[in-house]
């Protein structure tokens, strides 16, 4: 803990509000930011949990004070604010994930909600209680009945009534089935996760899709005007039985261009969707379950939390790029963007009141709490620029200011990684070497002989330009020559591989380079390996070939290895009726990208 004292530099953040009595109990998902009335005064909105159960409201803070707050009907699982229309004054709602309903708020008053849709309900299930209705079937037939379907199907399977009853004792079954068989028989999921993706532009009030994650293993996103469903994914495949639930989504790009949304699932893998996917790929399966996530919006890079008190950031594809072992398990993550330093810094929050701030692997802040930090939001608060406000398990509010002069030291040691007053760094003397003896007679040595060293400069410059052209016809002349150099055929011969796999296209280039003579009955042959590629035009007929024009000739080929390896095509121009080609070349064909 040596380095983390040192780490901690008080005149960075100015300490703006602390609320030991706000009792708000909440995590970083139900926290978010937003100017909701236009008028520049950004205003803190945060979901109280209450006791899990009861006391469940949506809270909205203007600067220090409760500005309002609105009960909830169900334990919240995330909330955002966004833009849903061009309308003026662009005023943004807040989209708040409960159960199976998002319940949107405009002017912080109800505006529309949107249900998931049912799921199908078993046939076989359905038929019970459909018996049971009718008093063709006993209650204790039926409860086991549905404990059996429940061992074959599973137990996410069932509908909620169903799951509710196996539940119970067979002294209050009764009176469950009395009150609730004659309802209609649904099943229902919930959101598990929620967050936003820009539609069209990549401004900051720009209209925004809500994306959704269900308990069925499904991500949604949602048309903001007209809540409809515009892309739906699957994290699994359809023959697999077990179902991918979204713990955390990540979204960046634009929807109607291209966008990348990752999800950190409760099996502890990341998986990723795309633009036009029906079914999510597997990025990475995480050495623990994943506790907390962000993704960088400049290059896609993934930064996760995980319980194994480590966190870790992976390339867009996958890639692991580096791995820093936390001094004690995290509970959230926050990015805190620093457009002066062109640096977006990760803060980590951990059990006993640390906060550490990460740019990379290398730490640069540590922010201590009188308790473990369980929400954390950073951004615009009030008239305030850059405001991190915390929220702690005993319900505590805290909140911090970045001060305009403070600086991180983002490329310093880990002990010494923090600097105030950019001015100081002016007033340091360079240290500037004394000038030697060597160094002078040199010096007057490049003056005397200026001429002379400019000359041998020119004839050593020319003299390697003339072996450089030498060289290049040598190469020419080679028995892989991609230029025919023969009076009868005068072919010049380029190729070129389009495409990132596992389907190429492959362009060869024809050119007569003679003054005046034509060439025909020639034809373009591909030689390769058929355990690694296949081809849907092996052989090309080559037409006449006009002098100086160029002819291209297309053809695709694939890569038919379930590995990640490139292998050469040789591309040979042969003549109707002679074995020997006329000119050969080889391709090196890249290595096919399986993520793209």
């Amino acid at each position: 803990m040596g380095s983390t004292r040192n780490l901690e530099h008080d005149h960075l953040w100015l300490n703006a509000h602390t609320d030991t009595r706000a009792a708000v109990y909440t995590f970083s998902s139900c926290i978010t930011l937003s100017d909701l009335n236009a008028d520049g005064d950004f205003k803190l909105i945060v979901a109280d949990l209450g006791t899990g159960s009861t006391n469940v409201k949506l809270k909205v803070y203007r600067g220090t004070s409760l500005h309002s707050e609105t009960a909830l009907l169900d334990v919240p699982t995330g909330v955002t604010s966004f833009y849903m229309d061009l309308s003026e004054p662009r005023i943004p709602a807040v989209a708040v994930a409960s159960g199976s309903n998002i319940y949107i708020y405009k002017n912080m008053r109800p505006y529309f909600k949107f249900s998931l849709p049912a799921l199908d309900v078993n046939p076989l299930e359905r038929d019970l209680w459909m018996q049971i209705r009718d008093e063709h079937l006993e209650i204790n037939v039926l409860v086991e009945l549905l404990n059996n379907l429940r061992i074959e199907i599973g137990h996410s399977q069932l509908s909620t009534r169903s799951q509710h009853i196996l539940s119970l004792d067979a002294s209050e079954a009764a009176s469950f089935v009395q009150q609730h068989s004659k309802f209609p028989l649904k099943r229902q999921t919930i959101v598990t996760c929620i967050t936003t993706l820009k539609k069209a532009l990549t401004e900051e009030k720009a209209v925004s899709c809500l994306v959704v994650g269900t308990e069925c293993g499904e991500v949604l996103v949602l048309d903001p005007e007209a809540f409809t469903i515009l892309e739906k994914i699957k994290l699994c495949a359809q023959d697999n039985t077990i179902v991918v639930v979204p713990a955390i989504l990540a979204a960046c790009g634009l929807h109607a261009v291209e966008f990348r949304i990752v999800a950190a699932c409760r099996d502890g893998s990341l998986r990723l969707a795309r633009r036009g996917w029906t079914e999510a790929k597997l990025l990475v399966q995480l050495p623990a379950q994943p506790v907390a996530m962000t993704v960088s919006a400049e290059n896609a890079a993934i930064t996760i939390a995980l319980m194994n008190q480590t966190l870790q950031c992976f390339s867009k594809k996958g890639k692991l790029q580096w791995i820093v072992t936390l001094p004690a398990a995290a509970c959230s993550i926050c990015q805190i963007p620093l457009p002066h330093q062109s640096a977006t810094i990760i803060a980590v929050s951990l059990t006993g009141g640390l906060l550490q701030l990460y740019n990379g692997r290398q730490m640069v802040d540590v922010i201590k709490a009188p308790q473990t930090v369980s929400g954390v939001v950073f951004g615009r608060f009030g008239q305030e620029e850059n405001a991190l406000i915390m929220f702690t398990v005993d319900g505590s509010l805290m909140v911090k200011i970045l001060k305009r002069t403070a600086h991180f030291n983002l490329q310093g040691s880990a002990s010494n990684t923090v600097s105030v007053a950019p001015g100081t760094a002016q007033q340091v003397k360079l240290q500037i070497p004394k000038k030697t003896r060597l160094f002078l007679d040199q010096t007057m040595r490049e003056r005397d002989n200026c001429i002379m060293m400019h000359r041998t400069f020119q004839r050593d410059l020319f003299q390697l330009r003339v072996d450089v052209a030498r060289a290049c016809v040598r190469a020419l002349q080679s028995c892989n020559n991609p230029v025919s150099l023969e009076g009868a055929e005068p072919v010049k011969l380029s190729a070129q591989v389009l495409g990132l796999g596992p389907l190429f296209k492959m362009v060869i280039s024809l050119q007569n380079i003679s003054a005046s003579s034509l060439v025909q009955g020639l034809g373009i042959l591909f030689h390769f390996d058929d355990k690694m590629y296949s081809m849907e035009k092996p052989y090309l007929h080559v037409p006449m070939l006009i002098p100086g024009q160029e002819y291209p000739f297309e053809t695709m080929i694939r890569n038919i290895s379930e590995l990640a390896l490139s292998d050469q095509v040789r591309v040979l121009v042969v003549r109707d009726g002679q074995s020997q080609p006329v000119l050969a070349a080889i391709i090196n064909m890249p290595v096919c990208d399986l993520l793209v």
